[in-house]
This record gives C-alpha cells, structure tokens and sequence, in this order.
C-alpha cells in the first residue's frame, strides 16, 4: 500500500513539474486611447488585464528570468507569465508604467536605440528608461531603426546581409548597456518577422528571437523564434486573454518548412512532436482568413499542415489548438507565422 502511495505521489509531482515548465507572454505597444486602436488599449483596459493577472495569482516574472530558467529546464511558478512593449513609445512611462507600478509587475521594454539618438518624438528619451529600469523594466532590443531584419538590400549577397545585420542587432545592445547598463541579448524581431537565415543570424551572435506571433513558451520552444500573446487592439478583450493566458505549449520536436518568408502562397508545415499528449482527432489549425485549414497526420507523431487556398501577399498564421486532456478549459496552442512575397 505505502508503495502505491509513494507512486501516485511520484506521478502527480511529474505532472506538476510539466505543468511548471511553461509561461506565457504577453505583446503590447500602446496604452493610449489616442492613437491607432489595432496596437492600442486604454489605460482602464490595461489594469484590467493586471488585476486578473493578480486576482487569478499568475506569477508575472522578468522576461530573462522566466526565459533563462526554461532553458536551463528549470521549474517556473505554476502560471507563469512576463510583460512586453515594443517600440518604447513615450506613452509607456505616462500610461502603463504608473500602473504596472500599483502592481509591483516586472516589464520589457523593446527598444530602437537609433531612433533614441535621434530624439524621435514619439519614443522615449534614455534618460526615461533609465527611470523606468530603475522601477524594474528591463530594455532589450528590437534593433537599430525598427527595419526588416531579414530583408536585403538591392544588390546585396547574404555575406554582405550579415555584416550590416549583425552590426545593427549588436551595435543596438552596445547602446542599451552604455545607456542603461542592461545586456539581457533578447532581440523582439521587428514586425515579428524573420526566416531562417536571421534566425541562424540571431543564434551566432549569442541572443534569443522573439516574434509576434501566438502561442505558449516552454522547454521544448525554439528560442530563435518565441511566440507571445499580442494583448492590443482586437486581442485585448479580457475574455479571450483569459483562455491565452491559460494556454500551454505542445511538446515538439522539430518544426520543417521551407521558409517562413516565402514566395509560396500554400506553404506546407510539418510538425514533429515530441510527445501527442492530447487528442489527434481534437488537433485544429485556423489559416488567417480562411477558417481551419488541411491538416493530415503522417503517422502518430507527425501532422502536415496547409492552407486551403492561396495565402495574401504580407503576413499570415496558421494556429493550431487542441484541449489539454484532462485539464478543463486548457488548450495546447502553436502558431506559425508567414510572410508572402
């Protein structure tokens, strides 16, 4: 009897270390009622997401803590979750910051130091960030001047690419430790876009890529390419965040398609999981635009994904869910991000 005692007491402490080995993260840019609503959300909007975060006991951590952690394949607190902005928009320190304060919650900020220097209008000054690292923020990087990362000039060979590219993305983390002594090496490609060659990029230089596109972090993610939860415009109803918040992240081995910038306008995406703990059957994938798109399993482990018909010119997403056996009102969730040419 103390035997079987000690085994199930075993097996539940394995489920909960699995649960704990997995964050959410959350995208914001503005908080503001006055500028563009598809990136905004009021300031009325932006407690009421914190005070859920609060009331339903989410752990909100520092970004590089959380992400260091996960790939040390250490254990998080159970609902783990970390907060960003891209763009340092001035009205992060008038808007978000006093209320992030109330809450005592740990921040990033994502900035383009170039744009800094210049003294844009509608970013903030050094010297407010400094402020604000002072109050807990973290600032990391999301390049120099917010341009196409994987984008190449006219005329230019990928050697050349790399040279102008890795002098941006290290040049830009050279300012934010002179300015504010922070070197966290997180690199928020700009637009959420990347290919494989800017990931390769990302990972030479020694830094973590994190996009725009949807979905939980765990020990399994690929840290050349994290998904977070945009938390702006359209997607800042509470109700909808609240299923986000609570989603985790499938277990995969490896991802293969051909390139996620891509001329091809029905690019197929094979998903190699590490372990089907959901089931197949409940295994949906919604194109932008479309409603679910094709998805065959190749054997027990392997799905291959595709869009219905021809994807627009720009970016899009496949998103893929299934219910957590066992778990009530829990989703696996994935999403993978395109750019059509």
């Amino acid at each position: 009897m103390a035997k079987k005692i000690l085994h199930l007491l075993s097996a539940l402490l394995l489920i909960n270390m699995k649960c704990v080995s997995a964050a959410v993260i959350l995208q914001y840019h503005h908080v503001s009622e006055k500028l563009p609503a598809v990136t905004s959300l009021s300031a009325e909007q932006f407690r009421a997401h914190l005070n859920y975060l609060k009331e339903s006991q989410f752990k909100v951590l520092p970004l590089d803590e959380l992400l260091e952690s996960l790939r040390k394949g250490d254990t998080l607190p159970t609902k783990a979750v970390a907060i960003t902005f891209d763009d340092g928009y001035d009205n992060n320190i008038e808007q978000a910051a006093p209320i992030l304060e109330e809450f005592n919650f740990p921040y990033t900020i994502f900035v383009n130091p170039k744009l800094i220097d210049e003294q844009q209008s509608y970013v903030m000054t050094w010297s407010q960030l400094r402020q604000l690292a002072s109050q807990g923020a973290l600032i990391a990087n999301h390049s120099a001047k917010h341009d196409y990362l994987h984008k190449r000039l006219q005329g230019e060979n990928l050697e050349q690419w790399k040279v102008r590219i890795s002098h941006d993305i290290s040049w830009s983390e050279q300012r934010i430790k002179e300015e504010v002594g922070h070197n966290a090496k997180l690199l928020a490609y700009p637009y959420g876009e990347f290919n494989h060659d800017l990931k390769e990029l990302v990972t030479s230089l020694g830094f973590i890529g994190i996009g725009q596109h949807s979905g939980a972090v765990g020990v399994d993610s690929d840290f050349t390419r994290l998904p977070r939860f945009p938390a702006s415009g359209v997607y800042s109803d509470l109700n909808t965040l609240k299923v986000k918040l609570n989603s985790k992240p499938f277990a995969i081995a490896d991802l293969n398609y051909a390139d996620s910038v891509t001329d091809n306008q029905q690019p197929t995406l094979v998903i190699n999981f590490k372990e089907v703990n959901f089931n197949p059957k409940q295994f949906t994938c919604y194109i932008s635009g479309q409603g679910k798109g094709n998805v065959e399993w190749l054997d027990d482990k392997q799905v291959s994904v595709e869009a219905v018909k021809a994807l627009p010119k720009g970016r899009s997403r496949y998103n893929c869910t299934a219910p957590a056996a066992g778990e009530s009102g829990q989703f696996f969730w994935f999403s993978q991000p395109w750019v059509i040419n």
